[in-house]
């Protein structure tokens, strides 16, 4: 299966423009958030949400390292 790789650095150079704009403390801070959040629940004796919710975390604190990289180095 062929892929148009043109498209796609068209699209990701899109997407790289308006998630630079976002601030880097706003990752940072929604990590911080959900792992409130998840002791919050931990707290309420809701233990499934609380470890739904606790895993955002990772994935908000890699977007922020995205985010720093492509305002850093620069896209392909």
């Amino acid at each position: 299966m062929a892929f148009n790789t043109g498209n796609e650095g068209e699209v990701t150079k899109q997407i790289e423009n308006v998630t630079s704009k976002v601030p880097s403390v706003v990752f940072l801070g929604a990590a911080v958030a959900s792992m409130a959040i998840s002791a919050t629940l931990k707290c309420l004796c809701k233990d499934k949400n609380a470890l739904f919710v606790g895993q955002w975390a990772a994935p908000f604190l890699l977007l922020g390292i995205y985010n720093k990289l492509v305002k850093t180095e620069g896209h392909d």
